[in-house]
């Protein structure tokens, strides 16, 4: 069974530049000069799947999402 492909998404309002996403998957998410995340858009490759979820779910301010790509 193939996985449907899946992008991070980061809701600006409650990120407080932490910077923990970019330490947890710095290959996906670097950060601005304020520490703020900047994601690529595009989808996340199955190697650095697992990596994605630990991020989002290791956000402290629970700003990060995996969402579904939209074919």
């Amino acid at each position: 069974m193939r996985r449907r492909a899946e992008t991070i998404e980061v809701d600006m309002i409650p990120c407080a530049g932490h910077g923990v996403c970019a330490e947890l998957l710095p290959e996906w998410i670097a950060l601005d000069d304020w520490g703020y995340p900047i994601v690529r858009r595009e989808a996340i490759p199955p190697e650095l799947a697992a990596q994605a979820r630990w991020a989002v779910s290791n956000c402290p301010a629970l700003a990060l999402k995996l969402r579904k790509k939209r074919a």
